[in-house]
């Protein structure tokens, strides 16, 4: 299977979504403590980078 560019960021943007969501899960599910925060913020970051990849999608 041939991955141009479009097929990597798409792929990259899945995988960080997936992540992002594990992230989020984890803070607010295992911790309750204050890394429970940490956890949720750095999974909201990365929405916002996936949702940069999703945007780069045809422009690159």
């Amino acid at each position: 299977m041939a991955m141009n560019k479009n097929t990597v960021l798409a792929w990259a943007t899945v995988l960080m979504i997936i992540m992002g969501i594990v992230l989020i899960l984890m803070g607010a599910y295992r911790y309750d403590e204050v890394a429970g925060w940490g956890f949720a913020t750095v999974g909201i970051g990365f929405f916002a980078i996936a949702w940069v990849f999703n945007a780069l999608k045809g422009r690159v």
